[in-house]
């Protein structure tokens, strides 16, 4: 089962923001940007042995993981298991397109998330906002090539 709570301001605002600013995707966003990210946002309670999202299917949004582990599949094979603080949903955010991996819970698992049809007033909002984004998500792709070499 998956429990959705809303963020607002219930959690401690600065604990979030910093979790926030360290994903790639936003580390060049200014406070008001990320306020303004982190309002879209719910916190989302996953159960244990679960699928968040499926490889080849829909996007839903980006997912920062803030307590429990994930495992991350590709074609049925086990690529990496990602926790606090890792993320994913970043590409399908951006494209819409499907996702490339299947997301698995390994315990249960409570994820920040911002859904699709949430990011894109955000660019509409913030229109300097994209540049950065795009910044950020190289950096990321940089990293992930690195990381496979």
């Amino acid at each position: 089962m998956t429990r959705l709570t809303g963020v607002g301001w219930l959690m401690a605002d600065s604990d979030m923001l910093q979790k926030l600013g360290s994903v790639p995707l936003f580390e060049g966003l200014s406070d008001n940007e990320l306020k303004d990210v982190l309002g879209r946002t719910r916190v989302v309670e996953h159960d244990a042995d679960r699928e968040i999202v499926e490889e080849g299917h829909g996007s839903v949004g980006f997912h920062l993981i803030l307590d429990g582990s994930v495992t991350v599949l590709q074609n049925g094979e086990v690529r990496r298991t990602l926790g606090p603080g890792e993320y994913f949903g970043e590409i399908s955010l951006i494209d819409g397109k499907p996702r490339s991996a299947t997301i698995r819970t390994d315990a249960p698992v409570r994820t920040l998330s911002l859904a699709a049809w949430s990011f894109a007033p955000l660019l509409d909002a913030h229109p300097s906002m994209a540049g950065k984004l795009l910044l950020g998500l190289c950096g990321h792709l940089r990293a992930a090539e690195a990381r496979d070499r």
